[in-house]
């Protein structure tokens, strides 16, 4: 840990990356019947991403991510919204071809050298991943926004879905969780978690293609909705229930520190009112629960199935009364 940059930009947000989110059921309702539209080519939504599949017979893929600053630092608040926003793409097997920027700047309160800090990050990540920035939309906004709207394409025959579960699929995480107890604490008191910020600017696409690699067909991105809640999501949407071992999901160093001390994002406690009547505790402490409800940013794939490198924190099952089963 180190002293913050001198520019507290996480003080102009009123959250940060995936605990500014929306919570899950408010959007879920308000979306419900306004998604799809007429999509003649068969397309399908994936966790975080649209998928269309083109007359042609090509599939086209397209994500977004964007959200106030996540860190101080105006280069790796680029450069983790622009992971972010590419996670989508990895998750369901899609490679990117370009990306628009989207960017909301306080002109007047923040310099403009700032604001090209963090546009430099998100197009050096960008670059790393081969994805051009070909245009950007910016407005006038008294609290500052940066993300990426991505396009790129999948092979239809390996595409991963959040609703391809099945039973006796074991589950991997390719990312420790903590990342938004982390980001909470640093927004209170400006110290700077070099792991998490190495965790968060790293892009999903190694653990993308050892997952495709391996023949998985069902992932999704964890975000802004925990670990749980993304759980939650592909459990029902497969119709299985899900199984996670809590002694065997990873952390960061520093994150149940963070919880002890009570910098818990509002986020995380909404993931976890949200999923808990759904959900079998077995001897699951409340610091461990709200761990599992952490909403992240730019956190790693979860994967059903097995990726190399990456821990097994569980596995579907056949439904039962409850949708997860936590133990």
């Amino acid at each position: 840990m180190h002293p913050a940059p001198a520019a507290r930009l996480t003080q102009y947000a009123h959250g940060g990356g995936g605990a500014s989110t929306i919570p899950p059921g408010e959007l879920e309702r308000l979306t419900a019947g306004l998604a799809g539209g007429t999509d003649p080519g068969g397309g399908a939504v994936g966790g975080g991403a649209a998928v269309l599949r083109a007359h042609d017979g090509r599939t086209v893929v397209s994500a977004a991510a964007f959200f106030p600053p996540v860190v101080d630092d105006p280069y790796d608040w680029g450069r983790i919204t622009a992971a972010d926003a590419l996670s989508g793409l990895y998750a369901v097997g899609g490679a990117p071809l370009m990306a628009l920027t989207l960017l909301g700047w306080p002109r007047d309160a923040l310099p403009a050298e700032l604001a090209r800090e963090v546009l430099r990050g998100g197009r050096d990540t960008a670059a790393l991943a081969g994805c051009p920035i070909a245009g950007a939309h910016g407005i006038d906004d008294p609290e500052p926004k940066y993300g990426l709207a991505v396009t790129g394409t999948a092979d239809p025959a390996l595409l991963m879905r959040p609703d391809a579960g099945r039973p006796g699929m074991p589950l991997s995480l390719t990312k420790p969780l903590g990342l938004g107890v982390l980001n909470a604490r640093h927004k209170a008191t400006g110290e700077v978690f070099a792991e998490a910020v190495a965790a968060m600017a790293a892009l999903n696409a190694g653990a993308a293609r050892a997952a495709l690699d391996t023949g998985v067909g069902c992932a999704v991105a964890v975000g802004g909705f925990g670990l749980l809640g993304h759980l939650y999501r592909l459990a029902r949407a497969s119709g299985v229930t899900a199984v996670v071992d809590a002694a065997a999901v990873p952390y960061l160093d520093g994150a149940r520190d963070a919880v002890r001390d009570g910098f818990v994002p509002a986020a995380t406690r909404r993931n976890l009112a949200w999923v808990s009547p759904h959900t079998a505790f077995r001897r699951i402490a409340e610091e461990e629960r709200l761990l599992l409800a952490d909403a992240q940013t730019s956190g790693g794939l979860l994967v059903a199935g097995e990726v190399p490198g990456a821990p097994v924190v569980g596995e579907l099952v056949a439904r039962s009364r409850r949708t997860l089963l936590v133990r």
